[in-house]
Formats: structure tokens, C-alpha cells, sequence
């Protein structure tokens, strides 16, 4: 199977490891980096314009609270942990397009 993506994000491990994690995101879904955001605290933000609106929507906002302060809900997006020096052979960037082709490996014990 291969299926298109766009390198959505690339972040160093956080534990201090010598590995990079590269998160894709599907073509379709990708916002450029042009696009304005709708939320100007960022997209893991919920905006309300009223205390009723706040009330409506707090169970939304509370089960969405890990994210509003960076924590990491889980994505769709897959992701990748790869090493340093793969990510250097490797050569992309944030909005660059791959292809990622996923074969099924199967083993013959003789």
C-alpha cells in the first residue's frame, strides 16, 4: 500500500534521546503555514465569546484540557521515531510531500 502524505511536524525527543519524531499529515487535511490560524492562542485553544457559551461547551474543554497546555492527546497522524542520521539521509522538511509504502514482510523458516 502507498498512500501520499505531507511532513506535518518535526520535533526532537523530549527525554533527550538522539531521536527525531516526523508526524505526517494527510494532503487534504494539511493546512499551510499562509493559512491563518481562526484562534489566535493556537489551535489547541478553545475560544467563547460568553459565559453561557463556556457553560455549553465546558465538558468539550475539559476533556480537551491536556492539549490546551501542550500535553499530547493522540493524534491520527502517524509518526515516526527515527535516528538522527536517518533523519539526516532522509533530507526533508516541514510541507515537504512523501510517499510512505507499507509491505507486508513475511518470514520463511527452512
Amino acid at each position: 500500500m502507498k498512500k501520499e502524505f505531507i511532513v506535518a511536524k518535526i520535533e526532537a525527543s523530549t527525554d533527550g534521546s538522539p531521536y527525531i519524531y516526523v508526524s505526517f499529515k494527510d494532503p487534504n487535511e494539511y493546512l499551510k503555514s499562509g493559512d491563518k490560524q481562526m484562534n489566535p492562542f493556537g489551535s489547541n485553544v478553545m475560544a467563547f465569546n460568553s459565559p453561557e457559551d463556556l457553560m455549553k461547551n465546558l465538558p468539550k474543554a475539559m476533556s480537551n484540557i491536556s492539549n490546551m497546555f501542550g500535553g499530547g492527546a493522540v493524534s491520527d497522524a502517524p509518526t515516526f521515531k527515527v535516528t538522527m542520521k536517518e533523519y539526516d539521509d532522509l533530507k526533508i522538511k516541514v510541507g515537504d510531500k512523501v510517499v510512505i509504502d507499507i509491505q507486508r514482510y513475511e518470514q520463511n523458516d527452512t
